[in-house]
């Protein structure tokens, strides 16, 4: 009997100290997680953090073999990731330095800019470009990245903020990536001077390179869409599975935009759900189902009678 009362602290001390060792490891990965804005590096960071916990699981069910391969591939990934997020850490640890770790937080959300902000950038930039017969090609990405691939030459990659004064820039003759298209991935400017393949449909003599190229990426890759200034006429058109919507105005273009690509696309930009909200929903949910077998019951007797 003593030996099980001695027996219980040194359990509880265990498992107290394990749960605050994963409760601090969770924390950690979470404002990693908050830190990081691009869409695809959440991925990668998701999948690390999975891997992290296969390795724990593996360790904690004695398989030695498994462990000793999953901790390499832990350790391996962990510098990978030190080079790739070269920014994301120096801002990390420059912040944990002053002692401004409540304040990564704030920076990181404010970091993400808001989807109206980014198409009103987007639009505005294109309205002058336009005024100006600045010719410009500009791909938006849908839901899941565009592969590579699927680019004749992928451009020179940039991962920067987009602004009006960005893409006017960019397009501007003199410059060296004004021939290609921007790419825009997870509300940023992911890539410029991307060059797009060419659709093969016989299109009208007014259409040129960059139109048959935006109807090219369209046809080939379906969650995107692609917007296209005539370099000759100034005309705004819209590239969306192959089809051009064309001409369009500026106020036109951005309620196309606001409908098709970011409600669609980036997760990161929808609200998130209240507590309040969550148990309205279900109560309808319940509400509703509750109905539909209340209705069920009074057409079954009635069937009988």
């Amino acid at each position: 009997m003593s030996s099980g009362q001695s027996q219980d602290p040194a359990w509880l001390e265990s498992w107290l100290v394990n749960s605050i060792d994963i409760g601090l490891v969770f924390a950690v990965a979470y404002i990693v997680l908050v830190i990081i804005g691009e869409r695809r590096t959440l991925w990668m960071v998701r999948g690390f953090i999975v891997l992290m916990l296969a390795t724990a699981i593996s360790n904690w069910a004695n398989l030695r073999l498994l462990y000793i391969a999953l901790n390499s591939l832990v350790t391996g990934s962990a510098v990978a990731m030190a080079v790739i997020l070269q920014s994301e850490f120096r801002q990390f640890l420059e912040k944990l330095g002053r002692g401004e770790v409540l304040q990564l937080f704030a920076a990181s959300r404010k970091g993400i800019p808001e989807p109206d902000g980014v198409i009103d950038q987007i639009v505005e930039a294109v309205k002058e470009l336009s005024q100006n017969r600045t010719g410009a090609l500009i791909i938006i990405e849908i839901g899941s990245p565009i592969d590579e691939r699927d680019f004749s030459v992928p451009g020179v990659r940039l991962n920067a903020e987009v602004s009006r004064e960005l893409l006017q820039t960019i397009f501007q003759p003199k410059t060296l990536l004004h021939d290609g298209a921007v790419l825009i991935r997870a509300s940023r400017v992911a890539a410029a001077g991307v060059i797009l393949p060419l659709s093969e449909r016989i299109a009208s003599r007014q259409l040129g390179t960059r139109h048959r190229a935006a109807m090219g990426i369209t046809e080939k890759v379906a969650k995107c869409v692609c917007i296209v200034v005539s370099e000759e006429t100034g005309s705004i058109s819209l590239a969306d599975k192959g089809v051009l919507n064309r001409p369009l105005t500026s106020s036109k273009l951005k309620e196309l935009l606001e409908a098709r690509s970011f409600v669609a696309g980036d997760d990161r930009t929808k609200p998130p759900i209240s507590i309040d909200t969550l148990k309205r929903r279900i109560g309808l949910k319940r509400w509703s189902f509750i109905s539909q077998v209340f209705r069920f019951r009074s057409s079954a007797s009635r069937e009988k009678k």
